[in-house]
């Protein structure tokens, strides 16, 4: 997009201010900063039990298992809420957790179940809008409020967790954070070190909900009415 006049625009508004233009800022160094004490010192295993205190909050199921029994993990929240057409997100991690070949297998049980491919365009939309259950990895995970956090590419699409009626995160424990102060100092990092981030980066608490004025929860309103948070031990 080609932007016309915007040199002379600024300069002009910084002369009306009094002031030279600004063409670069310094991050302040604050002297306080109660931030970064919240679960100071937590381990993983401690996050992973704030994160399943958390989850009973947030109605949603948490479960813990271990990279050899994800594929049983999935079969059992499959069958628990009777699904049978599933759409999960794709890339390297299906190989890395074995879930390639789990897939298959579940495919040759009667299991329906689609990867998100780029290539095959609005199909992925489609497939989602009729699936039981949508998959997706959890690339940072906040434990303060049970938060998963998605970058968004071309294997993980956002009606991957958006449409199908229940969702399902598959959080590698390593992920665990205390809060969101920890989730957005590592997509700066990434920044300053030139790794591409994700244009959409999305955080997802839990199942759609929504209260009215007098506090009264509703859930499944605008999105899933059911997550599963299922932490993988890969540490």
């Amino acid at each position: 997009m080609t932007v016309y006049n915007r040199e002379r625009f600024l300069d002009q508004l910084a002369g009306q201010l009094g002031r030279d233009r600004r063409t670069s800022a310094e991050r302040p160094a604050y002297s306080v900063q109660p931030q970064e004490r919240v679960f100071q010192g937590a381990d993983q295993d401690q996050l992973l039990e704030k994160l399943k205190e958390q989850c009973k909050i947030i109605h949603t199921n948490c479960l813990v298992t271990t990279a050899d029994e994800l594929g049983e993990t999935l079969r059992h929240v499959w069958d628990e809420d009777h699904i049978q057409n599933i759409v999960s997100a794709g890339g390297p991690r299906l190989e890395a957790y074995g879930l390639s070949d789990i897939y298959e297998t579940m495919r040759q049980d009667g299991y329906h179940v689609h990867v998100w491919d780029e290539q095959e365009g609005r199909k992925n939309v489609t497939t989602a809008e009729k699936a039981g259950a949508g998959i997706v990895f959890s690339d940072v995970t906040l434990a303060e409020s049970g938060t998963v956090t998605l970058f968004n590419d071309r294997w993980n699409g956002r009606s991957i967790s958006l449409l199908p009626e229940t969702f399902v995160a598959v959080i590698p424990k390593s992920t665990l954070v205390p809060r969101m102060t920890q989730a957005a100092r590592i997509i700066h990092e990434q920044e300053k070190k030139g790794v591409p981030v994700s244009s959409c980066v999305s955080f997802i608490t839990g199942p759609s909900n929504s209260a009215d004025i007098e506090m009264n929860l509703i859930v499944g309103v605008h999105g899933p009415v059911k997550a599963t948070y299922i932490v993988v031990d890969d540490m």
